[in-house]
């Protein structure tokens, strides 16, 4: 299949298609030498797989570069609420099964916004086959720190219409998630597959599983994957941080400092949430020697 003809250029890939156990397609980018090691990406709410382009065209040089679009995102399916769950356990359910179908046994793990959540839950009880983990603003635990104007997103009906109807979450974000703005090329991609209310239910789905709420259905599935992040406790792991983003703030780092004690820490002091878009080159600069040095 390939790309629509508006993302050539900056999406230069050719999607692959896996047919989950639900029925349900998933769309994945596979780049890069099947020989070399695996690298996989897992991007958050409101990204897709477009989120790493620039780190997968630099990185499947050295590494076999795997990045799925979560079911309602990117080049996905998007099956209505009423025919998927859009749940973290769900979505860690997909990512399990795709890595199985690909008979990945070992590689590094790359996790953005959601895809922290997503990726700790899908392999906390299989630890031992993550190489390494990079972490970019991101958390795989409970917090009730979550900005107001995000909460607003999450209300019922208002939140829906606004999230939905008027694009009220991804459109914002490529402004508010960019310490140092977006390029009109980057602003396109990440908005191109939430056109209308339909392709924009992952994003209000996303929005509505935040396990703020003590009875959150999500709540007790966070808080075990939090209990069991002592399993990666000797797996190498870095971590690059923007340290304007106004969601996963300074201190969801310093929760992961002490969760691991051995994380390499690096601060990016003029970065925001899109820490890929704000500063990809001196985070590159950073990233290529932990995963690849010792290939």
């Amino acid at each position: 299949m390939k790309t629509p003809s508006p993302l050539l250029d900056s999406y230069p890939f050719q999607p692959k298609k896996f047919k989950l156990s639900t029925g349900h397609v998933l769309s994945y980018l596979d780049e890069g030498n099947k020989e070399f090691p695996v690298t996989l990406f897992l991007h958050g709410n409101p990204t897709w797989s477009f989120y790493y382009r620039k780190a997968i065209r630099s990185w499947k040089e050295h590494s076999r570069c795997i990045a799925p679009d979560h079911i309602g995102c990117g080049l996905s399916q998007k099956p209505s609420s009423k025919n998927f769950s859009y749940n973290l356990e769900s979505h860690a359910k997909n990512i399990l099964e795709l890595a199985d179908y690909l008979e990945l046994k070992t590689f590094n793990l790359v996790v953005h916004d959601w895809g922290g959540a997503i990726g700790m839950t899908a392999f906390a009880k299989q630890a031992e086959r993550i190489s390494k983990i990079v972490l970019l603003n991101t958390a795989a635990f409970p917090s009730r720190d979550v900005p107001k104007r995000i909460l607003f997103c999450r209300l019922p009906i208002i939140g829906e219409c606004f999230v939905r109807g008027l694009n009220g979450f991804a459109a914002p974000a490529i402004w508010m998630a960019s310490a140092k703005g977006m390029t009109d090329e980057a602003k396109k991609g990440m908005l191109y597959p939430y056109h209308d209310w339909r392709s924009r239910v992952a994003i209000w789905k996303f929005v509505r599983d935040i396990p703020f709420e003590k009875n959150h259905p999500s709540r007790s599935t966070l808080q075990n994957t939090a209990k069991l992040l002592h399993n990666f406790s000797k797996t190498e792991s870095m971590a690059c941080w923007g340290m304007k983003d106004f969601c996963f703030h300074p201190g969801y780092l310093e929760k992961w400092e002490n969760i691991w004690p051995n994380l390499k820490t690096y601060r990016f002091p003029d970065s925001g949430h899109y820490i890929l878009e704000d500063s990809f080159e001196e985070v590159r600069s950073k990233v290529e020697p932990f995963l690849f040095d010792n290939r």
